[in-house]
C-alpha cells in the first residue's frame, strides 16, 4: 500500500523526508550489523523518499502550490 503524501504541505514534506532519511540510516546500520529483520523495509523506505522528493521538486517547479 502506497503512502499518500500529496495532501501534505511543503514544510510537512521536508520534515517527512528528514524522518525517512534518519530511519533509512538506522536501517542500513542494522543491516550491516546483521540485526535487520525485514529487508523489504529498506526498499519501501527508499521509494517513499523518492515520492517525497518528487513532490518537493514539483513545489520547486511551481506545479504544486
Amino acid at each position: 500500500m502506497k503512502n499518500t503524501f500529496s495532501d501534505l504541505r511543503y514544510e510537512e514534506l521536508v520534515t517527512k523526508k528528514d524522518e525517512f532519511t534518519k530511519k533509512l540510516r538506522e536501517l542500513r546500520f542494522q543491516k550491516v550489523l546483521g540485526h535487520l529483520e525485514n529487508e523489504l523495509e529498506l526498499r519501501t523506505l527508499r521509494r517513499s523518499i523518492g515520492r517525497v522528493n518528487t513532490l518537493l521538486h514539483e513545489f520547486a517547479l511551481g506545479i504544486r502550490k
